[in-house]
């Protein structure tokens, strides 16, 4: 019977995380563009375009009861087929539901082009010509070799200018900052004397002219940026004109082999790993989310730990075993069940407006009223989560340290150790690999905790990560993203649901798949330590 109910869990796992990885990992698949005349009863003929994404059977009452003219004498069940249409500017929507009984002369023209957007998600149509300052340079067939070439050229100007916003011009706004906060730090001491100023606006006079330079360079990329354009009809026979800045990238899946689909297939994942999130959090990558999750988590850990050891240790080794201790003891064993919002409501009231308004009262008076510390941040979210696992820890090194022979301890004593030397040098580390055991677990339950941590420091949207060149390098005041927040916000707040629903499965697959990581990368240091300290188990 164990055996049996081990492996229905085992199945069930693996089945979850399979339903997940095909919905999410499907969504990056260059799917066919099917192109179709479409026509309701009563109505004129018209052609629709776009990616197929569902099939369902409904009731034909159902769609009667809607308002569309079925005929309801017809049989019990009609198709409903869910098209990713695109061309948001001029439908209204991404997605539309069409009968398919009414769609007729199904076609994959290979010249019918998908065109991924920085804004108004993604463009189905035909290339009809490509501008340079609002003349045309090439159309027809020549047209889309011109297209290929610009946009290539458009991405590295792209990222150049995304260089300089973030990296360039953001190390200078912060030097602007710090010397506002310095004279206004001087006011406060009254030390800014005429030399104070002088020094700090020669200071200014070089952090702007450095910004000049910068601006004028910013200017003229974002010219070039910006020069061409491409002009678009839809199937239906519109016409559009789309700046090539607007544009991601843009491929005729109907002409792409299996090899060609790959190579898009896997550029497309890596963008999903590494970019920016655009488009409400529904298009781009979640770069900024897998590091705020990993920095907070690896952060917690680093906090977690000590504390926790070092309570196990006194309850274990030092406190007196009787009544107090065991009602420590169960007060951290109900702990553990507490739930996650409290920790949340705990630490936006104690961590941000006690402790962060406090520190900001002592060391930051010069940035007042707006708050440093006394506002949600990485650190907060960070020891939010430790206080939640900490039962964890003590649990877990609390059992390790009671599964260590007194014998050993004895023996060491009679040797003329102390009970620090032994404690220090036999007993932790041989319950090491229970201590790790309770960090595994801590990271396991710490990490994909969401309801807490949006009362302490993670936000919608937080491009800029808390690790930079600028010092102290590493910003515990500064907001981020987590992969758990994502789900939530993108499944749950988005304006576009059926857009970011692959999202959602992609985004969940990747969570469980940065969790495991950092369980195994834990779960690798136990065994070494296991096998390490192995001989004195004996």
């Amino acid at each position: 019977m164990t055996a049996g109910g081990v492996s229905i869990a085992v199945i069930m796992t693996v089945g979850l995380l399979a339903v997940i990885a095909t919905r999410g990992l499907g969504h990056f698949w260059p799917a066919d563009v099917i192109e179709a005349d479409f026509r309701v009863p009563g109505e004129a003929p018209r052609v629709v375009a776009g990616e197929l994404v569902q099939k369902e059977e409904v009731p034909r009452a159902r769609l009667a009861a809607a308002g569309l003219p079925v005929d309801v004498q017809g049989g019990e069940f009609m198709t409903r087929e869910l098209f990713k249409v695109g061309n948001r500017e001029i439908f209204g929507a991404d997605f539309n539901w069409v009968v398919a009984e009414w769609l007729s002369n199904p076609r994959q023209p290979a010249n019918l082009m998908t065109m991924e957007r920085r804004e108004w998600g993604n463009f189905y149509g035909y290339l009809v010509n490509v501008k340079e300052d609002g003349k045309v340079v090439a159309e027809g067939d020549a047209a889309w070799t011109e297209l290929q070439q610009r946009t290539a050229r458009n991405s590295e100007l792209y990222e150049e200018i995304e260089s300089l916003q973030k990296r360039d011009i953001g190390h200078i706004n912060h030097g602007l900052e710090q010397l506002r906060l310095t004279s206004r730090k001087l006011e406060l001491e009254n030390r800014l004397d005429a030399t104070a100023q002088a020094d700090l606006a020669a200071q200014r006079a070089q952090l702007d002219a450095e910004y000049q330079v910068l601006e004028a360079k910013l200017t003229a990329i974002s010219q070039q940026f910006n020069r061409d354009s491409v002009t678009v009809r839809t199937v239906d026979g519109r016409e559009t004109e789309v700046s090539l800045g607007k544009v991601v990238r843009s491929y005729q899946p109907n002409a792409m082999g299996v090899t060609e689909k790959l190579g898009f297939y896997f550029a497309k994942l890596w963008e999903f790993l590494a970019d920016d999130p655009r488009e409400a959090n529904t298009e781009g990558g979640v770069f900024p989310a897998i590091f705020g999750t990993v920095m907070m988590t690896l952060i917690m850990a680093v906090i977690v730990t000590p504390f926790g050891v070092l309570a196990a240790i006194y309850l274990r080794e030092y406190a007196k075993q009787g009544p107090l201790t065991r009602v420590i003891r169960i007060a951290v064993n109900n702990l553990a069940g507490v739930p996650a919002i409290v920790y949340g409501v705990f630490g936006l009231g104690f961590f941000v407006y006690v402790l962060g308004g406090s520190i900001d009262r002592l060391f930051f008076a010069e940035a007042a009223p707006a708050p440093t510390f006394g506002t949600p941040g990485l650190l907060w979210a960070s020891l939010t989560l430790a206080i939640l696992a900490v039962p964890v820890v003590i649990v877990a090194t609390e059992e390790g340290l009671a599964r260590i022979p007194r014998a050993l301890r004895e023996g060491s004593l009679a040797l003329g150790a102390t009970k620090a030397e032994t404690l220090w040098k036999v007993v932790l580390p041989m319950a090491s690999p229970a201590m790790m055991t309770g960090m595994i677990l801590a990271v396991a339950r710490a990490a994909g905790e969401v309801a807490p941590l949006m009362l302490v420091g993670v936000v919608k949207l937080a491009p800029a990560l808390p690790l930079d060149g600028n010092y102290p390098y590493l910003h515990l005041d500064q907001k981020i993203m987590h992969l758990g927040f994502h789900i939530y916000d993108v499944g749950f707040q988005s304006p576009n649901v059926e857009a970011a629903r692959p999202l959602v499965y992609a985004t969940a697959f990747l969570l469980v798949l940065v969790i495991a990581l950092l369980n195994l990368s834990a779960v690798f240091l136990r065994n070494h330590l296991r096998e390490k300290y192995k001989a004195l188990d004996h």
